[in-house]
């Protein structure tokens, strides 16, 4: 596809001259000889590029300019002027033109500028393109799942999103409270800007107040250079504090100063920094207490407290672990090229009934080893990891339901055991080393279990039934 260029100059010298030059370099080329009509073809041909005479017939160039830029604000516009106007082509390039040349220009510098402002227009339209698309992983990505809870996050995240509120985001280690902070910045109006995440509870004490606030030279040993901090780094942008109860007492101080007035001082430093950065903070600590406890600023507290987001763990939302499992599935099988088609009925029952104390982060994990292990076919019971299938136990509990008049717990409890023996028993065909291995006993235990709860002759017939069918069998 041929770059379009439009020229507009009422020296028809001028203009057959670039007409020939950018031409023969292959450009196709639309003239103009005053700015109204350049402004009409500008609607018909949008071209890559103008290159526009500033003193013109009618209105000027930098009139054109702006009555351009109204319909076609990513426009970009070279001006050309003499050496008696140089005032006017500034105050196009305020206006907003891309450049300027003054005359007389020569055409192979003429022609590389033009070069430029095109490759530079490419890579502002990518970069919006790009944005826009992390714009939307962030959007699909942010949030997996359908369960109630999910559902109320998310409506809370998009009404909390485009606003410059600060955020407390509170939840269980790998429940994704980073996950959220990234979702609120990319969908907010801030997007264009720097997310700059800290995690105050991996970086030392005495290192935390430079990492966010930056030092002058000299101010400490081994201080070498003048650096920025992480609040400067994020100006106009986001700053996430990932762990925020862990912070020391006199570093609350500092960001509770710049909660309030936007300002802090470099260590080291006399001098004021002012910014202006969102703030949205995190911890899997119970604040409230902390502030009971002193061990947390209640002045702070209140400050980061103006929207709470809580995010329940994962074993509160059991129904969205199927959706999870299959997402990081999909995921592992592609950037590891691998061809796991998923999980089988019973080994999914296992994952939603385990308790999760990692989290989303400990099932996101789990799926990536278990499907480069396996690396294609079905995931079966077998392939789970003893932390799971250990933690069967919980699906009975599930399945217990509470009466409004109660239960008698020693009848239950007897029932249950009975229950669970002998469903060993027939599993193991009435094998008491299989059924005591089963239930991860010794078999003289099993054998005093077995008479306490009366099932001598379930076993004897369980027995019997066996040894028939392997008699059957045989003779067969």
């Amino acid at each position: 596809m041929k770059k379009k260029i439009l020229i507009i100059d009422d020296e028809d010298v001028i203009r057959k001259a670039l007409e020939r030059f950018f031409g023969g370099a292959g450009y196709d080329v639309q003239l103009a000889g005053s700015g109204e009509k350049g402004l009409e073809l500008l609607n018909e041909t949008y071209p890559h590029i103008v290159l526009v005479d500033l003193k013109l017939p009618g209105i000027s160039g930098v009139e054109f300019l702006r009555q351009a830029r109204v319909k076609h604000p990513d426009l970009t516009v070279i001006v050309i002027t003499g050496f008696g106007t140089i005032p006017s082509a500034i105050e196009a390039i305020h206006s907003g033109a891309y450049y300027y040349v003054t005359k007389p220009f020569d055409l192979e510098e003429l022609y590389m500028l033009v070069e430029k402002a095109i490759d530079h227009q490419m890579l502002r339209k990518e970069n919006i393109v790009l944005k826009q698309e992390l714009r939307n992983k962030s959007r699909h990505d942010r949030m997996i799942g359908t369960s109630r809870g999910m559902q109320a996050l998310t409506r809370l995240v998009d009404q909390v999103a485009r606003t410059d509120s600060t955020v407390l985001i509170l939840g269980e280690s790998g429940t994704g409270k980073e996950l959220l902070a990234k979702s609120m910045h990319y969908n907010s109006d801030r997007s264009a800007k720097p997310l700059v995440i800290v995690n105050c509870g991996a970086i030392p004490e005495n290192l935390l107040e430079s990492e966010l606030f930056g030092h002058v030279k000299g101010a400490f040993t081994g201080a070498f250079h003048t650096r920025a901090g992480r609040f400067e780094a994020a100006n106009n942008g986001t700053i996430f504090l990932d762990e925020i109860g862990d912070m020391s007492p006199n570093l609350q101080v500092k960001i509770l100063r710049v909660l309030q007035d936007k300002k802090f001082q470099p260590v080291g430093s006399a001098k004021t920094t002012e910014v202006d950065v969102r703030i949205i903070a995190a911890t899997n600590q119970n604040l409230e207490q902390a502030v009971a406890e002193g061990k947390f600023r209640e002045d702070l507290f209140y400050r980061l407290n103006v929207i709470p987001i809580n995010i329940c763990p994962l074993r509160e939302r059991r129904d969205d672990i199927p959706i999870l499992v299959e997402h990081f599935l999909k995921q592992v099988n592609r950037l590891g090229q691998k061809s796991v088609t998923g999980f089988a009925p019973d080994a999914m029952k296992l994952l939603c009934h385990y308790r999760w104390p990692g989290n989303i982060r400990e099932l996101e994990n789990m799926v990536e080893r278990l499907v480069i292990l396996k690396s294609s076919g079905l995931i079966e019971v077998s392939d789970l990891p003893p932390t799971v299938t250990g933690g069967d136990q919980q699906i009975f509990l599930n399945d217990i339901a509470m009466p409004d008049h109660g239960v008698s717990f020693k009848n239950l409890v007897h029932d249950f055991e009975r229950e669970l023996i002998l469903k060993a028993l027939q599993k193991s065909g009435g094998n008491k080393n299989q059924a005591a291995m089963l239930l991860k006993l010794n078999r003289t235990t099993l054998l005093e279990k077995i008479r306490k709860c009366r099932l001598e002759k379930e076993v004897k017939s369980l027995t019997h039934g066996t040894g028939t069918q392997q008699t059957t069998a045989a003779g067969r």
